[in-house]
């Protein structure tokens, strides 16, 4: 069974973070400059949450809050589930459909490796059939 070791090393690992201190419009900044929809945020090195294009919808324009005014720490995701790096595949999977959440955070030791999205899973999933798919045609065929 692939891991999200086995996808983390398919793709670019960034990792994006803020600080909880930092206003909502910047950290929007940050996220449009980078052409992502969620942000890690990070005080002293350690995980205490993400912020969401979802979040933004939710906590933000649905209750008139302004972005310029309020800050990450008071509208993001606190304490945001996790997976490891011997984590599957399908596992990622699950907590996404079961939790309802497009982003997890990969932390191994307590130190944050990457995020991965609804939309790596599902592309690392695609090849990975495509290469089985592959593999048997060759194995029919040879």
């Amino acid at each position: 069974m692939k891991s999200v070791k086995h996808m983390l090393d398919t793709k670019q690992a960034r990792i994006i973070s803020v600080s909880e201190n930092i206003s909502v419009l910047d950290a929007l900044k940050v996220m449009t400059e980078k052409n992502i929809s969620a942000v890690l945020v990070m005080e002293n090195n350690q995980l205490s949450g993400i912020f969401t294009e979802r979040d933004y919808a939710r906590k933000i324009i649905l209750q008139g809050k302004s972005s310029q005014n309020t800050l990450i720490r008071e509208v993001m995701t606190p304490n945001p589930i996790a997976v490891r790096f011997g984590d599957t595949i399908d596992y990622c999977m699950e907590l996404m459909t079961d939790k309802h959440i497009r982003h997890l955070p990969i932390v191994e030791n307590g130190e944050v490796k990457g995020m991965v999205s609804i939309g790596d899973v599902v592309k690392f999933i695609i090849a990975d059939q495509k290469q089985t798919i592959s593999q048997l045609e060759s194995y029919i065929s040879g």
